[in-house]
């Protein structure tokens, strides 16, 4: 994994404190650990900050999160800086996480790549107007759908440079868009509608029509009992050579 640092100092301000909504929610989590055990709460914590910072964390935020869990600072910054989760220098309104694990190369999303750089910049770079910023990321778990990126909490899939770069001018527009797959597709069923199950087998009753899709309690009505079985038939031994000698 690559080293991750914090901003430069100059973009860093100069002071952070959870709002007063904040700290109540901090209260209300705290109570979810044994005593003792608050420091657990880290993470939670860490990403609270980050969402209130507008999607970054600075060091005040990083250490102000120590302090409230009696920590010392240099923990809080171990874990912020290794959980790629928590972005380190600021970002765009709308956070472009593109994945580029093997699925989604082999999908195309080298060419998503080359679209951010074209029309963001690089890396960790926000957009003139501070509404756009992207990363490559590891796997986002969506593979069937690749390729996939998860742009702030959604994920969009079924990408191709032209579905991304209409999302990316309706995002930094204004507009409203559907996150989930990009093409005619039900989530991760296959694009044209099911392949399989479309027979009733004999248990589905005499109303079936053929070929038409299973409907789920179709799909799930069970078949005959495992432990019924027909009576075994003893297997005769083999011939061997022993049959053929004269008697």
């Amino acid at each position: 994994m690559a080293v991750r640092r914090l901003a430069d100092p100059a973009i860093q301000p100069e002071s952070f404190a959870f709002t007063q909504a904040n700290l109540d929610w901090v209260k209300r989590e705290l109570t979810k650990y044994p005593p003792g055990r608050q420091q657990s709460a880290l993470i939670a914590l860490l990403w609270r900050a980050q969402e209130q910072a507008g999607g970054w964390l600075p060091q005040k935020a990083i250490e102000h999160v120590a302090d409230l869990l009696d920590m010392a600072k240099i923990r809080g910054l171990e874990v912020a800086t290794f959980y790629t989760m928590f972005n380190l220098s600021p970002v765009g309104k709308f956070h472009v996480q593109l994945c580029g694990t093997t699925p989604c190369l082999l999908r195309g999303a080298d060419k998503l790549i080359e679209l951010c750089r074209e029309r963001i910049g690089e890396p960790q770079e926000v957009s003139a107007d501070g509404k756009l910023s992207w990363i490559e990321v590891e796997c986002l778990g969506a593979c069937v759908n690749a390729p996939v990126a998860q742009i702030n909490y959604d994920y969009y899939e079924d990408l191709s440079p032209e579905r991304l770069h209409r999302i990316l001018d309706d995002l930094a527009s204004g507009k409203e868009i559907k996150p989930g797959p990009q093409v005619e597709r039900q989530l991760s069923a296959p694009i044209g509608g099911p392949t399989t199950l479309t027979n009733l087998d004999d248990h589905a009753g005499p109303a079936a029509q053929p070929n038409s899709p299973l409907s789920d309690a179709d799909a799930k009505r069970p078949g005959a009992p495992a432990n019924i079985r027909e009576a075994a038939v003893p297997t005769p031994p083999a011939r061997d050579s022993s049959t053929n000698r004269p008697t």
